[in-house]
This record gives C-alpha cells, sequence and structure tokens, in this order.
C-alpha cells in the first residue's frame, strides 16, 4: 500500500495535475541536503520543475536508479512533495522504491547522491544498482 494524501502543503501546493495521485514520504524521501542539491539543479538547468525518479533493468546488479528532470508529469504518475521540491514516480518503480531515503553529500570522495532503498537486498559497491 503506498502512502497517499489528498493534496501538497505549503509552497508545493501548485496545481496537481490530471491523472496524477499524490503519494507522502512513506514513498520516498529527499533529505535536507538532497532536497537542496536538487532545487539548486532545478533552478540553474531549467529542464523542469519535476525530479523524476525511475527504476530501470540494468547495472552489475540488475536494477538502476535514473533521475532526471521533466516539466511534464504522465497519467498514473505520483507526486510526492519532500524537502522543498516534486518528486514524480512511476507505479512500477514505486514498488520497488517504497521507503527508500534519496540523500546527498558534498563529499569530495563518494560524494554525490545516494539511495538507502529498504527494499534491496543487495548493491553494488558504487551504490547505483541493487536487486530485490
Amino acid at each position: 500500500m503506498i502512502d497517499t494524501v489528498t493534496a501538497p502543503a505549503g509552497p508545493l501546493a501548485a496545481a496537481v495535475p490530471e491523472g496524477v495521485r499524490v503519494a507522502g514520504e512513506m514513498l520516498v524521501r529527499l533529505t535536507p541536503d538532497a532536497g537542496g542539491k536538487v532545487a539548486a539543479l532545478v533552478a540553474r538547468d531549467k529542464q523542469g520543475d519535476f525530479l523524476r525518479i525511475a527504476i530501470t533493468g540494468g547495472g552489475c546488479n540488475g536494477l538502476s536508479y535514473k533521475m532526471r528532470f521533466t516539466g511534464d508529469p504522465r497519467r498514473g504518475d505520483m507526486l510526492v512533495p519532500t524537502a522543498g521540491v516534486r518528486v514524480l514516480v512511476d507505479p512500477k518503480t514505486a514498488l520497488y522504491l517504497k521507503g527508500t531515503v534519496l540523500d546527498y553529500s558534498h563529499a569530495m570522495v563518494a560524494g554525490g547522491f545516494k539511495f538507502t532503498n529498504p527494499n534491496a537486498k543487495a548493491s553494488c559497491s558504487c551504490g547505483e544498482s541493487f536487486s530485490v
């Protein structure tokens, strides 16, 4: 069961596109550091107001995380307002992502975005692929 809510609150309360459901942070949550970095990238790159997180086949453990900015939500997407940004997740990805935390580190070694997924049984050393 995915935690859904009726509407986002605060500055993220922009109109929810038709066919998009609002989901809570039980699906995916960004830490304040990750939210700040995503917000800065959205402002700088102007490629879209939403961060889309997807899981695709590939990588050394079978599944890999993909992130990109988009301005076009799709019918069936789930919108998660978290850490000051809006995240889109498709229904298939939601099955694998539930409970995941996305963090960001400014460290020079092993810095960048890091997924902590409670559904992953194994992950590679780079943290970009996993298996369930």
